[in-house]
C-alpha cells in the first residue's frame, strides 16, 4: 500500500515539530523521513555520526545506475534560547501568509516541499534520477554533509549536480563567501602586577594580535578584492571571543582568542592567517626575552570552502530555468556547496524564503515562497520524468 501523503505545507508543519536544534540529536526527524520514504517504497541509506546519535539521510528516486540532481539540505537548526517568539517555535503557526516556526526559512520547508513531491516522481517514473541528501550539523561548520560526502566520492554513481535549498529567495545563488574559523593559543610568564617586568603578559600579546587582524580587515575593507555582488562585497575578518587572565594583581600567563575570515571566492584565507602568523613570530622575541617558554600557537577550528560555480554551468542553467528567474546571485552565508563542490559535484544554491528571516525569533517563510517552490520542483520532475 502506498505511503501517506502530505501536502507541502503539512509537511513542513511535521518537520518544524522536530526539534532539531544542533546540540540535539535529529534522529526522530531522519527517522520520521526514513519512514516516510519507505511506505513509498523508496529505499535510504543513513550515515551517521561516530556516536550514532545523528544521521544523514540519502536516498535516490529514479534509476541508480547514472548520476542526477541532488536536492540537498540540513536538517538541523539554530537554538531558541533567550529569544522572544510570539508562537510555539517548535509548532508551525500559519498567519499573515506566512508560516512560523524554527527552521521554516532556515531549510525545513525545502526539505518537505522536495518530500511532498515524492508520489509525483514516482507517479511519473524518471529517466535522469533525483537524489535526496538531508544532513546534520550544517549551523556548527558543515559538520555532517562531510561523512556522507566521504561515501558519496567512494560510488561508482554519484549525483551528477546538485541544488542547495537555502533560503535565496528562489533565485539561483552560484557563489557564497567562505568560512575560516580558528583559535589563538598565548602562553605568557606569571608575575606579581608590581613587577611586569618579569611577566610575560598573554593579554597584551593577543591584544596586539587582535589589532593586527583588525588592521588586516581596514585593509580588505578599502583595497579589496572585491565583489559587487556580495553584501559586503569584501572579506571580513572578526574576533568572537576572547578569554584570559585570572586576577588584576597578576601578570596573565594565558589568553586566547577565536576569529573567523569569511572571504569572497577569490581571496586567499590561508594568506591572511600567514600574514597573521608572521607578525605573531615579530612578537616572540621580546616575549622569550623574558621566558624561553613563551609562546603562540594556532588552532584550525572550522574550514568550509567558499562556493564559485561558472555562469555557463549545467547546474546554473538548470536553477535558471527551474526558477525562472532572470538572474543569478551571491550570497555571503555559507552552506555545503562549497563541500560538494570540492567533491566533484557541481552546486548551486537556491531554496525558499529569505536570509534575512533566519536564525531570528518568529522565523517565517512566506506560503508564496513555498508555492515558487513547489513549481521549481515540477518542473524539475517534468524536465527528468520519462
Amino acid at each position: 500500500m502506498p505511503g501517506k501523503k502530505f501536502s507541502s505545507v503539512e509537511m513542513i508543519g511535521r518537520l518544524i515539530g522536530f526539534d532539531t536544534t544542533s546540540r540535539e540529536s535529529n534522529l526522530a526527524l531522519i527517522e520520521f523521513i526514513r519512514d516516510y520514504l519507505d511506505r513509498w517504497r523508496v529505499k535510504s541509506e543513513l550515515v551517521y555520526d561516530e556516536g550514532r546519535r545523528k544521521a544523514n539521510l540519502y536516498a535516490t528516486i529514479g534509476p541508480d545506475h547514472v548520476g542526477g540532481v541532488l536536492l540537498s539540505g540540513h536538517t538541523d537548526v539554530v537554538p531558541i534560547d533567550d529569544q522572544d517568539w510570539s508562537s510555539d517555535p517548535f509548532k508551525a503557526e500559519i498567519r499573515d501568509d506566512a508560516i512560523f516556526g524554527r527552521g521554516a526559512c532556515d531549510m525545513k520547508s525545502f526539505i518537505a516541499v522536495a518530500l511532498a513531491k515524492v508520489p509525483e516522481m514516482l507517479e511519473h517514473g524518471l529517466d535522469v534520477p533525483i537524489h535526496f541528501a538531508f544532513t546534520y550539523d550544517e549551523e556548527v561548520g558543515c559538520l555532517g554533509v562531510r561523512p556522507l560526502i566521504e561515501v558519496l566520492k567512494n560510488r561508482p554513481v554519484k549525483p551528477r549536480l546538485c541544488i542547495i535549498g537555502e533560503p535565496t529567495l528562489m533565485q539561483p545563488a552560484t557563489a557564497h563567501k567562505g568560512s575560516r574559523r580558528l583559535r589563538c593559543h598565548v602562553h605568557g610568564h606569571e608575575a606579581h602586577s608590581s613587577l611586569t617586568h618579569r611577566g610575560v603578559n598573554a593579554i597584551d600579546a593577543a591584544a596586539e594580535l587582535v589589532v593586527q587582524l583588525k588592521n588586516i580587515a581596514r585593509r580588505k575593507r578599502t583595497q579589496g578584492p572585491f565583489d559587487a555582488q556580495f553584501d559586503p562585497p569584501y572579506t571580513t575578518i572578526s574576533t568572537g571571543t576572547i578569554q584570559g587572565g585570572t586576577a588584576f594583581n597578576i601578570v596573565p600567563k594565558e589568553c586566547r582568542f577565536d576569529f573567523q575570515i569569511r572571504n569572497v571566492p577569490e581571496d586567499d584565507p590561508e594568506a591572511i592567517t600567514d600574514e597573521l602568523k608572521h607578525f605573531a613570530a615579530s612578537l616572540l622575541p621580546e616575549m622569550q626575552d623574558v621566558s624561553q617558554a613563551a609562546s603562540i600557537a594556532f588552532e584550525e577550528q572550522n574550514i568550509v570552502p567558499a562556493l564559485s560555480t561558472p555562469l555557463d554551468a549545467e547546474v546554473v542553467q538548470l536553477a535558471l530555468e527551474l526558477s525562472g528567474a532572470n538572474g543569478t546571485c551571491k550570497v555571503s552565508f555559507g552552506t555545503e556547496g562549497g563541500l560538494f563542490q570540492q567533491a566533484g559535484i557541481p552546486s548551486v544554491v537556491c531554496g525558499p524564503g529569505s536570509i534575512a528571516q533566519a536564525h531570528k525569533p518568529d522565523e517565517f517563510v512566506a506560503l508564496d515562497q513555498v508555492r515558487q517552490c513547489e513549481d521549481f520542483v515540477d518542473r524539475l520532475i517534468e524536465r527528468v520524468r520519462r
